[in-house]
Order: structure tokens, then sequence, then C-alpha cells
């Protein structure tokens, strides 16, 4: 059986083809899960270290270093003096050494916790490692380290995919179409793009598939909207996620296969707007334009899915920051404190596309700490991302010269009124077919599986 994947910056999905309908994968009660994956912390017991021929070894040699120290300052010390030191230490580094081991690809999948339960069990927990949105990393320069990191997580979900298809389907799954952004988020240009694929092709065979293949997402939700319509005509179609923005021009409907033109894309979405309230709405909260913290310190401190700069947002020193804003900096390093945050972040802008304000309460930051953010902080924080969907969408209308007959809008961000209204005012002559915003691109895929010639 081949199945259809969306590995997407916010939402993960999959689904196949049987007898002629899409079925949906189930992820508990759940279509979908948040790219999300939690590593509970395995400590290991310090009873259970022992000398072994080799660290008896590393003892020896540490002692006879200290004592030759200790000669040399004149000193003296017991052996046994020397020995107990030596055997801290030596233990200490196998215990370090224990926690860098990898574990089995076996026992980190029965420990790992996907989607929003990977947030509560980390909350709860309060130590391991959550890794969210690893899709949004896959076309920067990495350092081969970092690159080997992503793959492995990559191939935890992909792997957590594979199998949760294989029982609901009662038989194994070896094969699927991914799905893939025109423009993968980069910053290494075009060669973001080949390693992106390379990384995702590389994370799909060590998680138990035997092959796979990449549409264009855009293209895969022209696959959707083609299966539900019975008239041919020209649509564009629109898919805006939470980390890419695709366009794809296509021929669809009737009874001939699909016929995609031309694809569009930029690496922008939701967790763009998402970046710029936090900046804007949130970190004000913490001396943001206040105090004399560096402003790319509140930039790593919201940038969730980047692991480096979470690193180093944990790193700085905020000891001597005037109060209050040092103390909730503080506090804000603790483990799981940003993703707290960051929830909170797209909790308000989910608001804010229909409501005039809301309050986010930030009682793991500080007592009875609280902040009001009001619409005009979202139509600001979301000016920028809109400026370059305006520039896309004007691009797109240029280039094919005339409205189509209809404009299909999908992907998670096309719930959001204000976006609608800018897809809508970028071809005025076109009928707007809103899309399942989470399902268009999955559906789409599914059905590319099933029949690659859709695909042409």
């Amino acid at each position: 059986m081949k199945i259809g994947i969306d590995f997407g910056t916010s939402n993960s999905a999959a689904a196949a083809v049987v007898d002629g309908k899409v079925i949906p994968i189930q992820f508990g009660q759940a279509q979908q899960f948040r790219t999300t994956v939690y590593f509970p912390e395995v400590m290991r017991d310090p009873n259970d270290f022992e000398l072994t021929p080799a660290l008896e070894h590393e003892l020896a040699r540490l002692v006879d270093a200290a004592a030759r120290d200790a000669r040399a300052a004149g000193q003296e010390r017991p052996h046994d003096a020397l020995r107990r030191e030596a055997l801290r230490v030596v233990r200490r580094q196998w215990m370090e050494e224990q926690m860098r081991a990898p574990l089995s690809s076996t026992t980190l999948l029965q420990n790992a916790v996907y989607g929003d339960d990977a947030l509560e069990a980390y909350f709860e927990e309060n130590e391991g490692n959550l890794v969210q949105s690893p899709k949004s990393m896959l076309g920067y320069n990495l350092h081969p380290r970092a690159r080997q990191t992503i793959t492995g997580i990559a191939t935890h979900i992909l792997e957590h995919i594979r199998l949760t298809a294989s029982r609901q389907f009662d038989t194994p799954v070896r094969t699927a179409t991914l799905g893939r952004p025109v423009q993968f988020r980069s910053s290494i240009g075009e060669a973001g793009n080949a390693q992106a694929l390379d990384i995702l092709h590389s994370a799909a065979i060590a998680a138990g598939f035997d092959s796979v293949d990449f549409l264009e997402e855009p293209a895969a939700a022209a696959m959707h909207y083609h299966a539900e319509s019975t008239q041919e005509h020209d649509a564009v179609v629109v898919d805006i996620g939470g980390g890419t923005t695709d366009v794809a021009h296509a021929r669809v409907g009737g009874t001939q296969a699909p016929r995609i033109h031309r694809a569009w894309g930029i690496a922008r979405g939701g967790t763009d707007i998402d970046l710029a309230l936090s900046l804007g709405g949130y970190m004000p909260l913490f001396g943001r334009n206040i105090t004399r913290v560096p402003t790319h310190h509140y930039v790593e401190a919201a940038m969730v899915q980047d692991m480096t700069r979470q690193r180093d947002f944990r790193q700085h020193d905020y000891r001597d920051v005037d109060a209050p804003f040092g103390k909730r900096l503080q506090a804000l390093q603790d483990t799981g404190n940003t993703a707290r945050l960051y929830r909170e972040v797209e909790r308000c802008k989910i608001a804010l596309s229909s409501e005039p304000g809301h309050r986010s309460a930030l009682d793991f930051i500080e007592r009875d700490l609280a902040v009001d953010v009001d619409a005009p902080r979202l139509e600001a924080a979301a000016s920028g991302y809109m400026g370059e969907l305006t520039t896309l969408l004007e691009q797109v209308r240029a280039d094919i010269g005339h409205d189509p007959a209809a404009v299909f809008l999908t992907g998670g961000m096309s719930r959001a009124g204000y976006l609608q209204q800018a897809v809508a005012a970028a071809f005025p002559g076109a009928t707007l077919v809103h899309g399942n915003p989470s399902f268009g691109v999955v559906h789409g895929l599914a059905w590319a599986a099933a029949d690659p010639s859709l695909a042409g």
C-alpha cells in the first residue's frame, strides 16, 4: 500500500485511497498531529557503574597525573585520596558518556510522544528534549552533527506515521508520496531545497519506507480540488501553511487528468506572523525595547523551532537586567517556558482572527502576569507577511495574464479572514472556493499516491 504524507511545519497528516475513497490515517482521535515530538530523558542508574579494564587504565592515568602535579607543587598526597578523586572524575565522565550514547530507534520510538501530547508531557516532566517544527530547519546550513540530529527526528516522525498507517490498514506500508513546498525555508538558497529533499528521503528510508517520491504541495491541493470538481476549468490553488506559501496554476475538473501548468512559492507562512506577534505583543513584558538586552535575544526566545537559537537563549545571563525584566527573562529560560509562551502566541493569533482582543495569562513566568493583545497588534504583526503574500499573488496574476475561473484556498492559515480577503482581492474576477484548511494537501497526496499519472 502507498500512502500520501503531508509532513507539515505546524501539523502533519497522512491518508490513502481505498476502494476509490480517501481514508485518513487516525492518530489517536485525530486525523493530524502537531509536528512536535518529545523524547523523555532516559536516565542511567549511577549504581550501574563498574570499572572495566579501560576505565581502570584511565583511573591509573589520572592518579599518576595528580601525583606528579602534587610533587611539582612540593606536596605529597596519600594514594587513597588521589584514587578517590580520580574515581569521582571517571565515574562522572562515564555518566556523561551514557547520557550522550544514542538509544536504539526502537527504544526512542517507544518513549517518544507526538503532537499536543508531546507539549503536555514535556511540561509535566520538565526535562527531556522537545522538538517543534523540524521541517522549518531542513533547508538551513547545518553542521554535520545538527543535520544528523534533524534527520533522526524526521525519521522518528515518519516512522510514527508509517507504523500507525500499517496498524490501521493491517498491512505493511512501505511506499509513500511526500508533499514538499515549492521553496523550503532556507539560509543557503536553492541548495537548501536539495538538502531538504535529501534529508527527507534519507529519513523516509531509515523509517522503513522502501521508496518515496515527492509532489509539490500546491499541486497536491490541485489533485484534491480536481477530484471534487465535476466541470473542467482553470484554477489557481493557494496553499497557506505554517512555514511556506505555495501557489499552482492548473486545469482541473471533469474526466481528464488534471494539468499543473506552473507553481510558485515563498518560504513564509503562519510562523512568521507568530514570531512578529511574539516580539511585538509579548516580548515587551520581558524588556524588549526597554532594557539594553539585545533584540536578537528575544528572537532566540521566540523561535522555538530553532534548537540552536533556543540553546543560545538559555545560556545568556540576565541577573543584572533591571527589575522586573531580569527575573522574567530568567523564568523564560526555565525548561519548557519558551514553548509555553509560543503556545500562548498561537492561541492569540487564532483568537484575534475573529475577535477584537485576547488576554494571555503568563502565570508560568510570574504570578498574575498577563498581557492583553488587540486586533491592530495582529494586523501590525501580519503586515510583513501580507506584503510578501500580495507580491506573490500579483506575480502569479501577471504571469498567467488573466483571472482564473476559480481560486481554491487551502492550508492551515487559510482560516484567517484577513488572508481570505487578500487572496480574493488579488483575483477579483474569480470565484473563491474554500477548501479544507487542514486536509486539502494530504487528500491530494493520497490521490497522487494511488494513481501517479494524476501528477503528470
